[in-house]
């Protein structure tokens, strides 16, 4: 889209333009599209500093290329020509870009955009080797188009070399170091300028982050080389604005997590206060924090043994990563935590001291503390956790049977590793990784035994091994860059800080650390697998109590709030103009329930096969043309060359354009090129069908992402939570009766419980604004709670993916009516609905849509799930006012996938017979004719609807 608006709808590109006067309007535009507030416009400015030497020369670079005003200022409109895409490490980043490189190649063949060469940008040689096995995997594939690779230092040769015959089948991409680009050539740096081409690039910047957005001359230069072109920003960690600003896809840690894709992270209470930096904590205070975190381990590991021991394949190895700010200095962080380990380690920790630590653990554990981005919490195993013992870390995180003395071991060929070991083990438990061991060794070592080996893999190359004997890892911020691993449980933050760069090492330290493989090559949690049935589900119940703790990242630090802020930030961040983000609830009846969606293939048979009622729209002129051009143009191999087409289509392009394939009412294109590329994606667009039904997972999200633009979240959330546990006070008076009846609790006690039956109210309403009412209300069968409505007659405009369209307002109001007195839906043995929300839902009703030319997504509004015995039934229901023009298709749609010869197919899952429904909600249902059984005006006339 944002490609679309700055070459097209900005002003839409010709070729042959003037690029730099074209493109400094298209900026102007860029600016007025975001329409960002003038303060924060102002603070995205570039300010270079006249009072360092590094802001002097990049005020020269800067001026040579971009308009700078007298006050050495150089406005964000300059650099606008860009867009991020915010992955978490893990997701298929590469994959993104790699794809992107080809759509950019098909919308340069088109005429679409400018024909620029593309750059990809990467900051080591192992990504570069890793992009270039991604590219190798891609042309093994038969994808189009063939790219080739070229050093950016080769791209005088390669240009020489001139156009290839295959020029429409293949691409050249250029890649270097993003770190060996300069404005100086010395033996790997290169200076941009002799590559500048004017600023016509397009750049592909792997890991965006790198570098200081004002203070990095490389960041600098990036935007240089694409000011006529546009940059393309990939990154794991985007904390400035200027990135957040353009990012046009957020895949980011939250959004990654919720997915089902990384572990569940958990921002633990609990503080290493103790090792707070100009605070005086007493060494046991010092102790007990390390014992803390070695006890999360413990419990980690002996949940992994459990799991082992059904399937040794399953999981990994739990791992602490301890991360320091200091490491060299006198009472540096990192040699206060290992000295504390030290003693651990030696057994000179007394049973108060334990109890101690685990009681303070087991007082915020045993409260089930939420996981952060999603509405699920942490359970522990209360027997197991509280029998944990000294022995028990001692075998588990130390590998012995006993305290013992720490034993060095290192490599002499490595200066930054340092391995731990007890004297009373045979195997280390420790690695410390730091830029330089020699300090160490000379300062907070001396005495101590060391023993040198000479193996050929360090420590830390084997960590991610399945015989690697480390357990915890120790270091500044020297290995979390490249380093990605399955294994830790636990992470430990002494005192990182909350500038720019710690949220960067902390956002990044985090992102590596929740990576996840149940099985081998499966890298998503066990709920989300045994949901598309890449696991047993006996193996899954099996192991899934054990396996919860090898899902869940457990984080201290010294400053919780900090690490809570940077972190939490992640969900906030992408919402711009002041929008924050609040999340609902799932309803716990929910969770007992089995709620089906249908799942979709493609077909091998074209849909117009299948079809024969579609018709492609196209304007009357173009048509006349398209079939004198097919007529001029008689021999198929002219067809073949000029157009790239596959062999196969090229009689069903001209049996199309001689049959019954096309209605004269459609836009005209305004070039023929264009128009061809779509009618043969409708000729060759694959039949969707129904694979089958899965349990619903994370396909319905939107009541997780309720964004909110009041200044103030603390009201509503308050609000929100008085509704969610709203419980009939009428009902908990009536178990209570039954329960002093049968002589369970004595009249004293069923006195104090009535006294204390939930005050929680079922609705609340609130105007946050004049004239705004806001509904929150409790619908006992809604999939998640609370429900947010919009009064009929008013729209809100502080708060989305909410229910705020009349006629959807009108249904949700006749449905709690109807349910609220004893109705037909209680002849069910259950059941449940849910909002669906048309942006964020991925639970849809293929169809063509016959104004666009395309296979589309319906999103009915609503969703429900009702059970009968042996019988199971999903209606989706969509309110309107009226019937509407554009219901044909996609009732034909539904027909096609879930009808045969007007009775609804049945799908068996477990023992019920499945019927899948779509039915449309009026007011006034005076549609006739073949859809007129697909509308209802009353909650019976749906349950008529579907038997």
């Amino acid at each position: 889209k944002v490609l679309w608006k700055y070459y097209q709808d900005l002003e839409d590109y010709r070729p042959g333009e003037n690029g730099p006067v074209v493109n400094d309007r298209r900026k102007k535009g860029m600016m007025w599209w975001y329409h960002l507030p003038l303060p924060e416009e102002q603070a995205l400015h570039l300010r270079p500093s006249p009072k360092t030497r590094s802001g002097r020369e990049i005020a020269r670079l800067l001026k040579k290329y971009y308009p700078m005003d007298h006050q050495g200022i150089v406005s964000y409109q300059h650099l606008i020509n860009r867009m991020g895409f915010w992955m978490a490490t893990g997701s298929g980043k590469s994959l993104v870009l790699i794809k992107l490189l080809a759509v950019l190649h098909g919308l340069i063949r088109r005429g679409q955009i400018p024909a620029h060469d593309m750059l990809v940008l990467t900051h080591r040689d192992d990504l570069i080797a890793q992009f270039q096995a991604h590219v190798d995997e891609f042309n093994a594939g038969g994808h189009r188009p063939h790219i080739r690779l070229a050093s950016l230092r080769d791209y005088d040769a390669v240009k020489r070399g001139g156009r290839s015959l295959l020029a429409r089948q293949e691409m050249t991409v250029f890649y270097y170091r993003s770190d060996n680009l300069s404005d100086v050539q010395k033996e790997k740096l290169i200076d941009f300028e002799h590559y500048d081409n004017d600023g016509q690039w397009y750049v592909f910047l792997d890991e965006a982050h790198k570098g200081d957005r004002e203070d990095s001359k490389r960041q600098h230069i990036y935007s240089i080389l694409s000011r006529n072109g546009f940059l393309f920003n990939f990154s794991a960690t985007f904390t400035d604005p200027r990135d957040l600003l353009t990012t046009v896809y957020d895949f980011n840690l939250a959004r990654f997590i919720q997915a089902g894709h990384g572990k569940h992270i958990l921002i633990l209470q609990q503080e290493a206060r103790a090792f707070r930096d100009k605070e005086d904590y007493t060494h046991r205070e010092k102790r007990k924090v390390v014992l803390k975190a070695l006890l999360l381990l413990t419990y980690a590991a002996e949940m992994a043994e459990q799991v082992r021991a059904v399937d040794d394949r399953l999981y990994h190895r739990p791992l602490m990563l301890t991360l320091v700010h200091s490491v060299n200095v006198r009472d540096a962080d990192l040699k206060l935590f290992f000295r504390e380990l030290e003693r651990i380690g030696a057994g000179q920790v007394d049973a108060v001291l334990l109890d101690q630590a685990r009681a303070e653990l087991w007082a915020e554990l045993r409260d089930e503390p939420p996981y952060l981005f999603e509405g699920t919490s942490y359970r522990v195993q209360a027997g197991l956790f509280h029998n944990l013992t000294l022995d028990d870390v001692l075998r588990r995180v130390f590998h012995a049977e006993q305290g013992g003395q720490i034993e060095i071991l290192l490599r002499p060929s490595n200066r930054q590793e340092i391995a731990l070991k007890l004297k009373s083990s045979e195997q280390p438990f420790a690695l410390i990784k730091i830029g330089d061991i020699a300090a160490w060794l000379r300062d907070e070592l001396a005495g101590y035994e060391i023993n040198q080996q000479f193996d050929d893999e360090s420590f830390f190359e084997r960590l991610n091994a399945d015989d690697s004997a480390i357990n915890i890892l120790m270091g500044s911020r020297t290995f979390y860059e490249g380093w990605d691993s399955n294994r830790p449980n636990v992470i430990t933050f002494i005192n990182i800080g909350v500038g720019a760069q710690a949220k960067k090492f902390i956002l990044q330290a985090v992102g590596r650390g929740v990576r996840i493989e149940p099985l081998p090559h499966q890298r998503k949690r066990l709920d989300a697998l045994r949901q598309v049935q890449l696991i047993d589900g006996r193996l899954a119940a099996q192991i899934g109590k054990a396996a919860h703790a090898l899902e869940t990242l457990c984080i201290l630090g010294t400053n919780r709030r900090a690490l809570q802020t940077v972190l939490q930030h992640l969900d906030q961040a992408g919402l711009q103009g002041g929008w924050q983000q609040i999340s609902l609830f799932v309803n716990r009846e929910a969770e007992k329930r089995t709620l089906l969606i249908p799942v979709y293939r493609s077909s091998e048979q074209p849909l117009v096969d299948q079809r024969p009622d579609l018709r492609f729209a196209i304007d009357a002129a173009e048509f006349d043309l398209l079939r004198r051009y097919l007529a001029d143009l008689d021999d198929p191999r002219l067809l073949l060359a000029i157009h790239d087409l596959e062999p196969g289509l090229i009689p069903r392009l001209r049996q199309a354009v001689q049959g019954n394939r096309f209605r004269l009412t459609g836009r005209p294109f305004g070039r023929l090129d264009l128009l061809l590329d779509q009618i043969l994606r409708f000729l060759s667009a694959p039949a969707p069908n129904v694979q089958g039904l899965k349990e619903l997972t994370d396909e319905i999200r939107h009541f997780r992402h309720i964004q909110v633009s009041l200044v103030d979240l603390d009201d509503l959330r308050r609000r929100v939570e008085r509704v969610r546990d709203y419980q009939d006070a009428a009902a908990q008076e009536a178990a209570l009766d039954a329960q002093l009846e049968r002589g369970q609790i004595s009249l004293t006690e069923y006195k104090a419980r009535l006294r204390q039956i939930d005050a929680s109210p079922q609705e609340e309403r609130i105007a946050y604004r004049p004239g705004q009412p806001l509904h929150i209300r409790h619908i006992a069968h809604h999939y998640y709670l609370p429900v947010l409505l919009a009064k009929e007659g008013h729209r809100l405009d502080y708060i989305k993916h909410i229910i705020q369209v009349d006629s959807e307002i009108r249904f949700v109001n006749a449905l709690a009516q109807y349910a609220a007195n004893g109705s037909r839906l209680d002849d069910f043995d259950w059941w449940m609905f849910s909002k669906l929300d048309e942006t964020l839902d991925g639970v849809y009703l293929p169809y063509y849509a016959s104004e666009t030319n395309r296979l589309a997504r319906f999103k009915p509004d609503f969703i429900f799930w009702l059970q009968k015995g042996d019988r199971y039934w999903i209606v989706f229901v969509d309110p309107k006012g009226t019937a509407h023009a554009s219901y044909p298709p996609k009732i034909d749609g539904y027909c096609e996938l879930f009808e045969t010869k007007g009775q609804k197919r049945r799908f068996s899952y477990r023992s019920w017979q499945v019927e899948v429904h779509l039915l449309l909600y009026t007011a006034d249902k005076s549609t006739t004719g073949k859809y007129h059984p697909y509308w209802f005006e009353t909650i019976d006339e749906m349950l008529d609807q579907i038997g």
